[in-house]
C-alpha cells in the first residue's frame, strides 16, 4: 500500500493530544473510531492519562508499540510540528493536522506551515486546517469534527473531496438526510502537501467510487489537477465540481479561507470544459448531479416524459426542463393509446405531456404500468415522476413501484417530490430513484448526465515552428510593430505604411488604390479611438487635412502631439473578431470573441487554456468559433456570405503558437479586430496590441 492508501485505509491510528473526555473535541477521534467499528489498532497519545476509552494511552509517539499508519494531530498550531516530526521519525505513512493558524492567517502562519512541512520530511501530510477524512466504505472516521457525530453514515458510490472542512460536514449531513450514499470524504484545506489531485487520482482507482464530487476554492497545481481528472475520466468516472468564488466577494473569501491563490472564474470555466468536468452551478447541484450520475443510467437525448397525478407540479417541472433546453413532447399515437387503456373512461390527460394519470400515486399497479409504457416508448429519453401528496403517507408504495420497473430500461428515471417530505426524498433515493425537491434540480441533474457522456478530446499542441524574436524590443509595441510580430507567425495583416506627414499619407493612400484608415502610432496609447486617433473611410483628397486635424485633437486631449501615423488599406465586407490572450494562476488562455469597438460591451467570448507545451490545435480552434453566440454571422446568417472560418482557425492556431513561444515574456497580446472575410478570402488583422517583458 502506498501512503495515500494507508491514510484512507489505515490498519492503525495514533491520536496525538487525545482526551479521555469524549465530549471534548480532542476526545472525539477515539470515540468515533470505536463507535463506527474501526477494526485496526487505536493508539491514544497523552502523557497525562493512562487509559482512554478502555485503550492504553501512551506518553509520546516514541512509546507506541507499533508504527501507526496514520497520526491525527490535535495539538495547536504552535506545537503541531513536534508531533509531526515524531510521527515521521517513527515511519508513519501520513499525519492529519487539524489545527488552523497557518498560511490562511498570513506571513507568520506561512512560516509555521513551512516548519510543519520540514518536520514531516518524506511523510505525507493532510491539512493543516482540515476536518480530516471519512472512509464510509470501510467505516473509518479520522476526524474530530462535531459535524460527524451521527450514528450511521449511508455508504454509496460518490467520492467527495473538499477544500473546506465545514463544507465536507455539511455535505455529509445533507447526503445522509436525502439517502445519498458516499464512499470517501476528504478535506484537503491548506494543502501543504496532499491536494485535490492526489485524492482525485485515488478515487479514480477506488472500486467503491463511481462519481467524484469536488468543492473547490482554488486549484493550486493546474497541471496535476488536469492529469488526475483525465485519469478519472479514462476510468469512466465523471467529475462534478462546485467552484466557489464566482463573484469578487466570493473569490476574496475563498482565498482568505485557505490562503490559496485564485484564478479568474472564466478561466475555471475554460479548464472544466476542456477536461470534461461538470460544473455545478449551485451548491445543491454538487449532490443533485452526482446522485443521478451514480445511478449509472444513460441519457441519449433531451426528450423527457413527465408522469404526474398533480397538474401544477408537472407544469413546474416542464417549465424548468424547457428553460434548460429539454423537450417535453406529447406521447406518440401508440404510446398515448397504451396509456388511455390504463384508465378508460376517465378524465385523465394522457395525450399531452405532462402525462396526468389520476390515482397513480394511490394505485401502485397503475403507476407500474404507466412507467413501463413510457420507458418502452421511443418518444422519450428520460422519465420524471412527480411524487405528490399521496406519496407522503406511504412513500414505500411509490418507491417500490418505480424500483420494480428500473430493470426494464437504462433510461434515467428521476422523481420530483412536490410537498415538503424529506422522508419521501430519502426513501426514493435509497431505492435507486434520485429524488429532488426543486424542479431546477431535476433539469440540472439531467443536463449533468448529458455532459458526462460527452467525449473528452485529449488536447494536442498545434504545429508552430520556432520563430526568431531576438530583435523584438521589450515594453509596449506600437501597432505597426505588433502586427509585424503577428505576421512573423503567419497571421495575415492589412496593408499599411508608417507616415509622418500629410504628403506621405496621401501617397500611401494612392498606393492602396482607394479609401484608407488613418491612425496615430503610439506605444503609450492603447485605445486610440477614445482620443480621436482613428479615422476610417478617408478618400485620398481628405487624408492630408485629416492628419493635421487628428494631430491637433490628440494633442488637445493628451497634451502630446503625435509625430507618426499609420495609413492602412480599408477593409470591408467581413466580420470583426477579437483574438487575445489571458494569463493567471490557472495558466494561459486564448480568447476569441466578437470584436471591434463593441467587444467590451457585448462580451461574446470563449476561451481555451493552452496545453502544457505548444499552442492550440486546429480542431480546438474550429470548435472555439462555433461556441460564440455570434457564430451564425460567421456561418452565413440570413443570406450573408459564409466567412472564411478555416482561415480564422489557422489565425487562432498561429496566435496561440506565438503566445506559447513567448511564454512569460509576453504580458499582453490582442488583435482587435481580425476581419474574417468571405470564404476563400482569408482574414486580416487590422489592429494589434503587444506588451513584452524584458
Amino acid at each position: 500500500m502506498d501512503a495515500i492508501q494507508r491514510l484512507i485505509r489505515p490498519r492503525s491510528v495514533a491520536i496525538i493530544g487525545a482526551s479521555a473526555d469524549p465530549g471534548k473535541t480532542s476526545g472525539r477521534p477515539v470515540a468515533y473510531l470505536q463507535k463506527h467499528g474501526f477494526a485496526g489498532n487505536i493508539y491514544p497519545v497523552n502523557p497525562k492519562v493512562a487509559e482512554i476509552g478502555g485503550l492504553a494511552c501512551y506518553p509520546d509517539v516514541a512509546s507506541l508499540p507499533d508504527v501507526p499508519d496514520v497520526g491525527i494531530v490535535l495539538l495547536g498550531a504552535e506545537r503541531a510540528h513536534i508531533a509531526v516530526r515524531d510521527l515521521s521519525r517513527r515511519g508513519a505513512a501520513a499525519a492529519i493536522v487539524l489545527a488552523s493558524g497557518f498560511t490562511e492567517t498570513g506571513a507568520d502562519g506561512a512560516e509555521r506551515q513551512k516548519q510543519l512541512m520540514e518536520a514531516a520530511g518524506s511523510m505525507r501530510l493532510l491539512g493543516p486546517n482540515t476536518i480530516g477524512l471519512v472512509n464510509l466504505t470501510d467505516n473509518i472516521v479520522l476526524s474530530a469534527s462535531g459535524a460527524l457525530a451521527m450514528d450511521h453514515f449511508p455508504a454509496g458510490p460518490i467520492g467527495l473531496v473538499s477544500q473546506s472542512g465545514g463544507i465536507l460536514g455539511a455535505l455529509l449531513s445533507r447526503a445522509a438526510a436525502r439517502g445519498i450514499g458516499l464512499s470517501k470524504l476528504v478535506s484537503t484545506s491548506n494543502e501543504a502537501d496532499l491536494e485535490l489531485a492526489d485524492f482525485i487520482g485515488f478515487l479514480a482507482d477506488d472500486s467503491a467510487t463511481r462519481v467524484i464530487a469536488l468543492y473547490i476554492e482554488a486549484i493550486r497545481n493546474p497541471a496535476r489537477f488536469r492529469e488526475a481528472v483525465l485519469k478519472a475520466r479514462r476510468a469512466g468516472k465523471p467529475v462534478v465540481a462546485f467552484k466557489i468564488g464566482r463573484s469578487e466577494a466570493g473569490a476574496k473569501a475563498a482565498v482568505s479561507h485557505t490562503g490559496a491563490l485564485a484564478g479568474s472564474d472564466r478561466m475555471y470555466d475554460a479548464l472544466f470544459r476542456q477536461l470534461g468536468v461538470i460544473r455545478a452551478k449551485t451548491f445543491e447541484d454538487l449532490l443533485d448531479i452526482p446522485a443521478l450520475l451514480a445511478a449509472g443510467r444513460k441519457l441519449r437525448g433531451r426528450r423527457v416524459a413527465i408522469l404526474t397525478s398533480t397538474g401544477g407540479a408537472g407544469t413546474i417541472v416542464s417549465d424548468s426542463l424547457g428553460v434548460a433546453s429539454f423537450a417535453t413532447p406529447a406521447p406518440d399515437a401508440e404510446t398515448a393509446a397504451q396509456l388511455r387503456a390504463l384508465q378508460s373512461g376517465s378524465h385523465a390527460a394522457l395525450d399531452r405531456n405532462p402525462i396526468d394519470v389520476t390515482l397513480a400515486g394511490l394505485q401502485p399497479d397503475l403507476l407500474r404500468a404507466a412507467i413501463r409504457i413510457l420507458l418502452a416508448s421511443s418518444s422519450y429519453d428520460a422519465l420524471a415522476i412527480i411524487a405528490g401528496s399521496s406519496a407522503v403517507g406511504s412513500p414505500a408504495l411509490m418507491a417500490d413501484a418505480i424500483h420494480d420497473c428500473l430493470p426494464l430500461s437504462d433510461k434515467p428515471v428521476i422523481a420530483y417530490v412536490s410537498p415538503y417530505a424529506p422522508d419521501v426524498v430519502s426513501v426514493l433515493t435509497r431505492r435507486g430513484v434520485p429524488a429532488y425537491t426543486s424542479a431546477e434540480s431535476c433539469a440540472a441533474a439531467l443536463d449533468g448526465l448529458l455532459q458526462a457522456d460527452m467525449p473528452v478530446q485529449v488536447q494536442t499542441s498545434g504545429a508552430i515552428g520556432t520563430i526568431d524574436m531576438s530583435d523584438v524590443p521589450a515594453g509596449s509595441l506600437d501597432e505597426a510593430e505588433a502586427k509585424a510580430l503577428f505576421a512573423r507567425f503567419g497571421i495575415p495583416v492589412v496593408a499599411e505604411k508608417v507616415v509622418a506627414t500629410s504628403g506621405e499619407a496621401e501617397q500611401a493612400a494612392r498606393d492602396f488604390g482607394g479609401r484608407a484608415v488613418l491612425k496615430i502610432l503610439s506605444r503609450e496609447i492603447a485605445h486610440k479611438s477614445d482620443i480621436g486617433g482613428v479615422a476610417v473611410g478617408l478618400t485620398i483628397d481628405a487624408i492630408g487635412n485629416r492628419l493635421t486635424v487628428m494631430a491637433d485633437e490628440v494633442e488637445a486631449r493628451t497634451g502630446t502631439r503625435p509625430e507618426r501615423f499609420l495609413l492602412q488599406e480599408m477593409v470591408s465586407g467581413g466580420v470583426e473578431i477579437i483574438l487575445g490572450m489571458h494569463r493567471d494562476p490557472l495558466g494561459t488562455a486564448i480568447l476569441l470573441g466578437m470584436g471591434g469597438v463593441t467587444a467590451e460591451l457585448f462580451k461574446d467570448t470563449t476561451m481555451r487554456l493552452l496545453p502544457p507545451q505548444g499552442g492550440l490545435s486546429m480542431p480546438e480552434a474550429r470548435a472555439m468559433t462555433r461556441e460564440l453566440i455570434a457564430w451564425p454571422l460567421l456561418d452565413g446568417f440570413r443570406g450573408r456570405p459564409k466567412c472564411d472560418v478555416e482561415a480564422l482557425a489557422e489565425a487562432i492556431v498561429a496566435f496561440s503558437g506565438m503566445v506559447a513561444q513567448l511564454g512569460d515574456r509576453l504580458t499582453e497580446a490582442e488583435i482587435n479586430p481580425v476581419f474574417v472575410l468571405p470564404a476563400g478570402q482569408g482574414v486580416k488583422a487590422a489592429d494589434g496590441l503587444v506588451v513584452l517583458n524584458a
